[in-house]
């Protein structure tokens, strides 16, 4: 008898260091290889493993209840096991409610009767739920089973701890990659943003050194070679002579647009943080001019955002008409005014100077027709622009006295409707008053 109840005692060490080594797992695997082992050592009918509500509140499930098949009872927290129901004996749910409920005071110390054992779990000397049992006739309890059942608790107590602690130290895991992945890409973001803030300063350095040396000296070499013609052509030169001008000076253009052009790309690369086109006018107006022509902005309506490609086409226009004004016009004074309305965009450059619309628009149908050898092309580019985004343009009798051009383009919300390439729309000079 005492051989049978070693051999028995060494088989449930056995199956309990099984069950106990189920912690990583997870906490539904370990109690039920828990309660398996208790169940699979008494022969019980019936195996109950409960913590009271409020004890080691990290662990789950809270209860399971195991007949003599192994089948697995819980009314909540435990995947595929059954609804008790019916099944369950009183004695078995009236246990169940008392450990759940902490009415564990009777049960403080092991219970082990002939055919019921009651065993408390405890941790850190406090008493957190129970194991009981229930055996058939043919078993009958003993002191080893006492044995066993205190080992049983005592380790399952350490091991749903332990269980516990480590679903918590996985998730603090997760969570510590998925904040070390973020820190990671914070990272790169950061040198991405410091690489993009150097390359930005040294396009704005670029730009600045294009606008205040390169460009200010081919307008200025513009200028006086538009002097010399004009001195020339009074003088009666010879007619290669003023040609050869004329091709300097639309070369000197070229290249002012082109410098225009550098500048506005070093900028504003892409549509990342791209200024308004309000605020391109007032920079063009503002730094971009002769210091004895004086430029005044003025934005009517709600400023709309556009596509960048109208926007330069607008800001290439302004940049052409004031060209124009401070190379031909004489002018002292040139309003460019952007007005905002709910079909159109309208952008209008007007001066004091001493240009002629009349000549002007025969110019402009002239070079647009391909007729003239260059010194007017601008306004043909002007005009190229404004059509090419659904608008049109107009050179008109300016209020202060000079040249007035207007280019009127479709707002973003309205569909554009581009002008015929084949025609050119003859500008109405206008009598009405103006505002420029």
């Amino acid at each position: 008898m005492a051989a049978q109840r070693l051999d028995r005692v060494v088989a449930a060490f056995d199956i309990i260091s099984r069950a106990l080594v189920q912690t990583t797992e997870g906490p539904e695997n370990l109690v039920r290889a828990v309660a398996e082992a208790a169940r699979v050592h008494l022969d019980a009918e019936w195996i109950l493993m409960a913590l009271a509500d409020g004890a080691l509140p990290e662990a789950s499930p809270r209860h399971l209840i195991l007949d003599s098949a192994g089948v697995a009872y819980a009314f909540e927290g435990v995947s595929g096991a059954m609804d008790p129901g019916p099944h369950l004996p009183d004695a078995v749910l009236n246990r169940l409610n008392d450990i759940l409920r902490g009415q564990l005071a009777q049960f403080r110390l092991p219970v082990i009767e002939r055919r019921h054992a009651h065993v408390p779990i405890e941790l850190d000397g406090n008493v957190i739920g129970a194991f009981s049992a229930w055996t058939p006739h043919s078993r009958v309890l003993d002191g080893s089973d006492e044995v066993v059942m205190r080992i049983l608790s005592s380790q399952t107590a350490v091991a749903l701890q332990n269980c516990a602690l480590f679903s918590k130290s996985q998730a603090l895991l997760a969570e510590s990659e998925a904040r070390n992945a973020e820190l990671l890409a914070t990272q790169r973001e950061l040198g991405a943003a410091q690489r993009h803030q150097v390359l930005d300063s040294e396009r704005h350095r670029i730009a600045r050194e294009l606008h205040d040396s390169v460009a200010q000296t081919v307008l200025s070499a513009g200028m006086q070679i538009e002097v010399c013609r004009g001195e020339l052509e009074t003088a009666g030169a010879s007619g290669d002579l003023i040609e050869r001008l004329d091709l300097a000076k639309d070369l000197s253009r070229s290249a002012v647009e082109q410098l225009r052009s550098a500048i506005y790309a070093l900028n504003h690369p892409g549509d990342s943080r791209r200024s308004s086109l309000p605020e391109m006018l007032d920079q063009l107006a503002t730094v971009h001019m002769p210091e004895d022509l004086r430029v005044t902005l003025r934005v009517v309506g709600v400023p709309t955002e556009m596509p960048s490609d109208v926007e330069h086409a607008l800001l290439r226009i302004a940049g052409e008409a004031l060209f124009n004004t401070a190379m031909h016009g004489h002018a002292s004074r040139a309003i460019v005014r952007l007005t905002y309305s709910s079909a159109t965009v309208t952008l209008s450059i007007a001066d004091d100077g001493t240009g002629e619309p009349e000549k002007l628009r025969m110019m402009l149908r002239l070079s647009d027709a391909g007729d003239v050898d260059g010194h007017h092309r601008g306004l043909a580019n002007m005009l190229a622009r404004a059509r090419e985004h659904g608008g049109t343009l107009e050179v008109l009798r300016s209020r202060i006295g000079g040249v007035r051009v207007v280019a009127t383009v479709p707002s973003p919300t309205v569909p554009s409707t581009s002008v015929p390439s084949t025609s050119v729309p003859s500008p109405i000079e206008r009598t009405a008053e103006h505002d420029d």
